[in-house]
């Protein structure tokens, strides 16, 4: 049994086997992709633009590649949908090229995808390019290409075989390449913009430089149209019209083409900006199409003909013109305006003046022309439209240019100048083309009186428009006559019609009224008056130069009744001039003024300075000055500054107005020399200035009063000081010239005497101290009062003390000091402390005057007799040498300067070293200056007495003498001036 079981179970093994096996194979064919098959190529080198296509079973998705077959290298590799036709069953895509197709062969293969799945590449088709090695030649791509502007453009050179390539160009520029194959090269341009008529040159070349090529590429627009529209002039035919938006830069046989509903326009006129293109027949629809490489754009356009009515231009234009009209003529191309509505519009064109007239009716051909001035040259034109359904306007007709006839002339415009004497001139305007009405030949003046029935006429010259007047020359005129002046002008077609105006009186009376001011303002002068029920013919407004006053050139307006205000406007108004402006009443009888202005168009500066005088008034400075003439002032005189010349420098004194005194006073000026400048100002500003200088002298006055001042504080001192001395008349006799006294000596005098006997004298008169213990250093000379000590060397006591008698002196005869004498009051108490070591003398003086007070020649502190010891050359003290009398020297002047060091002070002499006695030696103390310079001697010492002499101890020689009366003279003045000051009497 087992085996049996075994047997069965195997074969149904074997077939599940097999079935599963041939399954497999079935899926495994169902599920294979079809190999794409037939690949084939077929380029557009003018678009570049390569068509592909293949056989791929039901396949849509397909892997597609591109190669540059020389390098091998991938140009496109992208999976593409693309759907079967049903008609051939074959795929087909195309694929535009970066460069053009020629540059260099391309490999194709294609594969089928389904998902991740594929099937293995079709086989390889190669698109031949002309760098193939039979083809050798040197050549350039694309040829005379047509691109958009703002394209990207690739050019590629393929060089000669055997030739190595060297650059590229697009118009001047080198251009940077990319090599493609072994022989080509290529480069591209970016955004490029329109080119010209001839188109944008590429070119390559190689590096022999032998051989060149290269190629056009033109750049431009499709077209761009707008405004089509259609119309006809001769009710007929049609034309259409339209506008180019922009210019294509294509030409040749790469412009643009038009067509209308289907029919070209071969014929296509320009008129004027826009183009237009002509049919036969009215449509009522029509469609523009236009044309070039780069695409197309039309337009449509529909109407009834009868709205799109455009007449043409009238011909053979005519005139017949007369005095004030002219009939205008002409013709029409089509005879079917005969009966056509029409409008006409005129253009009428003068030398100053240009107006448009209509005029309508059927088959209009002329027209007439009124309101024309005689002998005036005109230009017309015609230009006419559909009356009904108007459309537009058509041509112009060609302009044609005619004149009007003479005619009189117009009313002239009369005015007249009057003077305070009865003469003046009439003025009239003269008449403008429009007004003469053909060339004026003369004008005739005439001047009547009614009252007295009396005229003169006269003839004037047609360039002339003013003529004198003269009314003493009337027989029995008067103020109160009427006078009339009629003025006419003559032409040859004949006479204008009078123009008259009455002589007014008192015409140039400025102080009927004050003249206000006004101002210019927005061109003119504004002016402003009272409505006058006279002024039955309105007002006459007139100005003229304010400062002319005889035959003045005026101008003059006429102002409508009823209106009483004007702006004064004329191109003869001038800066700086002063115009007058005058209203007057217009009627039936003599113009009369009704108010008066005065005005300046601009203000400006003075034109002349002011003329300065200057006037010395004691210490001040008048200055004055003349008025500016009016005429010269170009402005209203504000005021007047006044300055003072600082050097280049001006410094404003003073601010003066017009309307105030002319003149300044400068006050309080030191003698010198001043420069004054004096500016008038207006609005506008100051003027340059009238400068005047002066030069300040003494004045009298002052001189005067300066001569009395001096002899009045001279008097007073005189009495003063005659008054001072009055009452002090006793001490004045003693300071300048006191009693001498005799000496007063004990014994008999009266006897002859011999040779000098020296003995000491009596002690009542000098006193011989022996006192060898006094010391140096203290007082050498004392001054003792006569009440200190009697004869008998007794105090006195508080009897009566006689100051005539003369003060006695202790002298030191042995006493040398070489330092200065110092003064010292004689109360110090140590004046007695030490001795000297030889006796005292007494010497009594003779004419002493003392104050009261002792007197004490005191020494040098610093040093005593001890430690500085007389010496030969040692400085002389006054008086003596060091501070004790030296009877037997012959003392030297004193230095003025008492502090002098040893060396800088004078030496004795010889003579005085080694002695000898004289008496009469030199004394110099009775100068007050020499006892200050001194040691501060009493100033009214006076000479010594030698013992046993009556003489005093002077100096010798008249020389010496008149030297003691100089120092007296001198002493006593100092004297009488210090005891002037002083509070004690005498």
């Amino acid at each position: 049994m087992p085996p049996l079981n075994l047997s069965l179970s195997s074969k149904p093994h074997w077939l599940v086997c097999l079935l599963l096996s041939l399954s497999a194979v079935h899926t495994h064919a169902k599920d294979a992709l079809i190999i794409p098959q037939q690949v084939s190529l077929l380029p557009n080198v003018k678009t570049q633009e390569l068509s592909i296509s293949w056989l791929g079973g039901s396949a849509t998705t397909f892997d597609l590649l591109i190669l540059r077959t020389e390098f091998n290298v991938t140009v496109f590799y992208e999976t593409v949908s693309v759907m079967v036709d049903q008609a051939s069953g074959r795929h087909q895509f195309n694929w535009t090229s970066a460069e053009p197709l020629e540059c260099t062969s391309l490999s194709i293969k294609v594969r089928s995808r389904d998902g991740e799945r594929t099937s293995d590449w079709s086989n390889t088709e190669i698109l031949q390019g002309s760098d193939e090695p039979s083809n050798g030649k040197f050549r350039m791509y694309p040829q005379d290409k047509v691109v958009s502007v703002g394209t990207n453009t690739t050019f590629c050179c393929i060089v000669e075989e055997g030739q190595t390539f060297r650059s590229i160009h697009y118009i001047s520029t080198l251009m940077n390449v990319t090599r493609l194959s072994r022989r080509t090269y290529a480069t591209t341009v970016f955004h490029q913009g329109p080119s010209g008529s001839t188109g944008n040159n590429a070119y390559c070349q190689d590096t022999s430089r032998e051989k060149l090529t290269g190629t056009v590429v033109f750049v431009g627009y499709p077209p761009l149209l707008t405004d089509f529209v259609c119309e006809t002039h001769d009710l007929s035919s049609t034309i259409c019209q339209w506008n180019i938006s922009r210019d294509t830069h294509l030409y040749g046989r790469r412009a643009t083409r038009y067509f209308i509903n289907g029919r070209s326009c071969s014929e296509v006129k320009w008129q004027q900006s826009r183009k237009q293109c002509s049919l036969e027949g009215w449509k009522g629809n029509w469609t523009l199409v236009a044309q070039n490489v780069l695409g197309e754009y039309s337009l449509s356009d529909s109407a009834e003909l009868s709205y799109r009515v455009h007449p043409v231009a009238p011909e053979l234009l005519s005139v017949d013109a007369h005095a004030r009209n002219a009939t205008a003529l002409w013709e029409w191309k089509y005879s079917s305006y005969s009966t056509l509505a029409l409008v006409c519009q005129i253009e009428l064109s003068s030398t100053e003046n240009k107006t448009k007239r209509t005029f309508s009716g059927v088959g209009l051909r002329s027209v007439v022309l009124l309101d024309l001035y005689p002998y005036e040259a005109y230009s017309v034109k015609v230009r006419c439209g559909a009356q009904q359904n108007f459309w537009k306007w058509g041509n112009w007709s060609k302009t044609f240019s005619f004149k009007t006839k003479i005619d009189v002339p117009d009313v002239l415009d009369v005015w007249v100048w009057m003077n305070k004497d009865n003469t003046g001139h009439v003025i009239w305007k003269p008449l403008t083309p429009k007004q003469s009405h053909g060339p004026i030949t003369n004008y005739e003046v005439t001047i009547w009186s009614p009252e007295e029935n009396v005229q003169h006429t006269e003839i004037i010259s047609q360039n002339t428009w003013t003529a004198p007047i003269n009314l003493t020359r009337i027989p029995n005129f008067s103020s109160n006559m009427k006078v009339i002046v009629t003025v006419v002008a003559t032409n040859p077609a004949g006479v204008s019609q009078p123009a008259s105006v009455i002589i007014p009186r008192h015409f140039t009376d400025v102080d009927l009224l004050a003249a206000s001011k006004v101002a210019y303002t927005d061109g003119g002068f504004p002016l402003f008056w009272k409505s006058d029920a006279n002024s039955s013919c309105g007002y006459v407004v007139q100005w003229n130069d304010a400062f002319c006053t005889r035959d003045c050139p005026v101008e003059w307006t006429k102002v409508a009744p009823g209106n009483n205000n004007i702006s004064i406007e004329s191109r003869n108004f001038q800066a700086g001039v002063r115009y007058v402006f005058s209203v007057y009443s217009c009627s039936t009888e003599a113009p009369e003024l009704l108010q008066r202005w005065q005005g300046y168009m601009q203000e400006l500066v003075p034109s002349s300075s002011v003329q300065l005088s200057t006037t010395q008034q004691n210490s001040d400075i008048l200055i004055t000055w003349d008025e500016i003439p009016l005429a010269k002032r170009r402005g209203y005189l504000l005021g007047y500054n006044v300055y003072i010349s600082n050097g280049s420098q001006l410094t404003l004194l003073a601010n003066l107005s017009a309307q105030g005194s002319r003149n300044y006073t400068v006050k309080g000026l030191s003698i010198g020399s001043y420069k004054f400048t004096v500016k008038a100002y207006t609005s506008a500003g100051e003027d340059s200035g009238g400068t005047a200088a002066i030069t300040m002298e003494p004045y009298t006055d002052w001189l005067i009063l300066e001569i009395l001042a001096s002899l009045g504080v001279t008097a007073l001192f005189l009495v003063i000081a005659t008054f001072i001395c009055y009452k002090k008349r006793k001490w004045v006799k003693r300071a300048f010239y006191p009693d001498i006294p005799e000496p007063k000596l004990p014994g008999d005098w009266s006897r002859t005497q011999g040779t000098l006997d020296v003995k000491p004298s009596p002690h009542s008169m000098v006193h011989i101290v022996e006192k060898p213990g006094l010391d140096s250093s203290k007082e050498m000379l004392v001054v003792i009062p006569e009440e200190d000590e009697d004869e008998e060397g007794q105090g006195i006591g508080d009897e009566p003390v006689d100051t005539d008698e003369p003060t006695s002196l202790r002298y030191y005869n042995q006493v040398v000091d070489d330092r200065p004498i110092m003064p010292r009051y004689p109360d110090s108490s140590a004046s007695s402390a030490s001795s000297l070591d030889s006796g005292r003398t007494d010497v009594t003086y003779t004419g002493i005057q003392t104050s009261g007070s002792s007197l004490v020649f005191q020494l040098d502190p610093q040093g005593t007799a001890e430690n500085q010891q007389p010496q030969a050359g040692a400085p002389v003290s006054c008086g003596g040498v060091g501070g004790g009398y030296r009877p037997q020297m012959h003392p030297q002047p004193q230095s003025d300067n008492l502090g002098l060091t040893p060396s800088e002070s004078f030496t004795e002499p010889e003579a005085a070293i080694s002695g000898g006695y004289r008496p009469q030696g030199a004394w110099h103390l009775d100068s007050p200056e020499e006892a200050e310079e001194c040691g501060s001697l009493a100033p009214s010492l006076g000479s010594p007495t030698s013992i046993a002499s009556t003489q005093f101890l002077l100096p010798d020689g008249s020389s010496d003498e008149h030297a003691e009366e100089r120092h007296q003279t001198s002493s006593s003045a100092a004297t009488w001036f210090t005891n002037l000051l002083s509070s004690t009497k005498p």
